[in-house]
């Protein structure tokens, strides 16, 4: 597996990148799903250290956990326990859609856009109805199932996963959180 730790304006020492690939291989070898890759990002927060964890999975997934203390080793502790109970929660699913995919999960390109928020607070019009974009990027979008896309959201913390449905020829579906918990599924070509 690769690893990637870094520090952002923080200095990363030897002994905390050998305690973060133990413990992120400890917590990782009770699941199934290989992991590919790893990322952990260590940041400041005013007086708290931030750790930011991605995990790739062979199978596509991705598990993100993130975890904030006044110590650097106690911030990632609590990113990999985080990580931990995600994965706990799905490892049966995990091990079904293991079993299921023989390969791992296609990904489609696609552009990403961020726009400027408005920064005004009254109901003026607008000067135009163009929105400004302030970054454009690419991003992927996997080839999934429902109970994929909804496992990976979860996984991923997100409030919303934009997906391919694999058992359609096209068609682009969203599963999103919704306010009363529930989790909301749009399939713009339902069946007839």
């Amino acid at each position: 597996m690769r690893y990637q730790i870094s520090g952002k304006q923080i200095d990363i020492g030897e002994a905390l990148q050998t305690h973060v690939k133990s413990e992120i291989d400890t917590v990782i070898g009770k699941y199934p799903g290989r992991p590919t890759d790893a990322l952990v990002i260590f940041s400041k927060d005013a007086h708290e250290y931030v750790s930011e964890t991605v995990v790739h999975l062979s199978t596509g997934l991705t598990v993100q956990a993130r975890g904030k203390a006044t110590e650097i080793y106690a911030a990632f502790d609590v990113a990999n326990e985080r990580m931990e109970k995600q994965l706990r929660r799905y490892k049966r699913r995990l091990k079904d859609h293991h079993i299921e995919r023989t390969q791992p999960v296609e990904l489609s390109g696609a552009s990403s856009y961020i726009l400027a928020a408005s920064d005004k607070e009254d109901d003026a019009e607008p000067d135009t109805l163009q929105p400004m974009i302030i970054a454009e990027m690419e991003t992927k979008i996997p080839s999934l199932s429902v109970g994929e896309a909804v496992m990976q959201m979860e996984l991923a913390g997100a409030p919303v996963l934009v997906f391919r449905n694999e058992r359609q020829e096209t068609g682009i579906n969203i599963v999103y959180r919704r306010e009363d918990g529930n989790i909301g599924w749009i399939d713009p070509n339902p069946a007839p």
